[in-house]
């Protein structure tokens, strides 16, 4: 039988989680979450915006409340700073603000981005596949092989997310297409990354330099 100090010690060794299945960058979704944020709202409030109010506009609560809460993990990670950049900046600058949180939310986005992109586009191969998440997923259970236990469609949906949150900060030209694209930081997300050390972050979006 393994002691509570072992069974923690496995517990710490976990790098990959699956929160990112809750949704995509979600833009708009992440302005409005960035504004309680900075409003610094009570749980009272931030229930009444999220699930009375329902300032997500989502057709049903537990949608919305997924979605928070996938957010607030998110941006939850980063400085007032960047949620001021996401919530009021330009289209460009909140969808890298947002990207920016995301990485550092999930790893698997940021390892594939670091390790897959980066290789194609080292390699003049600028075209990504099921195939390459498929191999990413092999090395992913190596790391951590308490993947092996999510679902097939767990598998899938992650797999979904990912290529369409490279898509929508334009490292891709499309979902179906999967063909790449030069993305350049704007530098106010760059100033920001380098300004907290945030060098694992600015390495997986800079695959493209």
């Amino acid at each position: 039988m393994l002691g509570s100090n072992t069974i923690h010690s496995l517990k710490q060794k976990r790098v990959y989680n699956g929160e990112i299945v809750a949704g995509s960058l979600l833009i708009p979704e992440s302005r409005k979450i960035a504004r309680l944020l900075m409003g610094n709202v009570d749980d009272e409030k931030w229930h009444r915006a999220i699930m009375i109010d329902n300032i997500l506009q989502k057709r049903s609560p537990s949608t919305a409340k997924r979605e928070a809460a996938l957010i607030k993990n998110r941006l939850g990670l980063m400085k007032p700073e960047l949620w001021e950049m996401i919530e009021k900046g330009t289209s460009e600058i909140s969808t890298q603000a947002v990207l920016a949180s995301a990485i550092k939310h999930s790893r698997l986005l940021g390892d594939f981005m670091d390790r897959v992109v980066r290789q194609h586009w080292q390699t003049f191969n600028h075209k990504i596949s099921n195939t390459d998440w498929a191999n990413f997923w092999e090395i992913c259970s190596q790391i951590d092989p308490g993947i092996l236990e999510w679902s097939e469609t767990t598998y899938s949906k992650l797999r979904q997310v990912v290529f369409r949150i490279l898509f929508e900060a334009k490292y891709l030209d499309g979902t179906r297409t999967l063909k790449l694209q030069p993305v350049t930081i704007v530098p106010e997300v760059r100033s920001y990354l380098i300004k907290n050390s945030e060098s694992y972050v600015l390495r997986c979006m800079e695959v493209t330099q």
